[in-house]
């Protein structure tokens, strides 16, 4: 049953690719602001560092789940 959300096509691709995709541009997105705020470059508050890293999380477990839904056959 997940599996078939994870295989559905969205624009000729499998949705678990487009979650792949968001999940690494939150990684990068997390670190370049910590990164930046650490280095004293960029005004964005530092309180938005966790926030972008618990949506990443979420994200990521997201991806995993629907990509473990299709090997394991749930």
């Amino acid at each position: 049953m997940i599996h078939t959300i994870a295989l559905t096509m969205f624009l000729g691709q499998p949705l678990i690719l487009y979650g792949g995709i968001f999940t690494f541009f939150c990684i990068i997105t997390t670190a370049t602001f910590g990164l930046l705020h650490f280095k004293g470059i960029i005004t964005i508050p530092f309180k938005w560092h966790p926030r972008l890293a618990l949506l990443t999380i979420t994200v990521a477990v997201i991806h995993a789940f629907l990509g473990l839904s299709i090997l394991w056959g749930f």
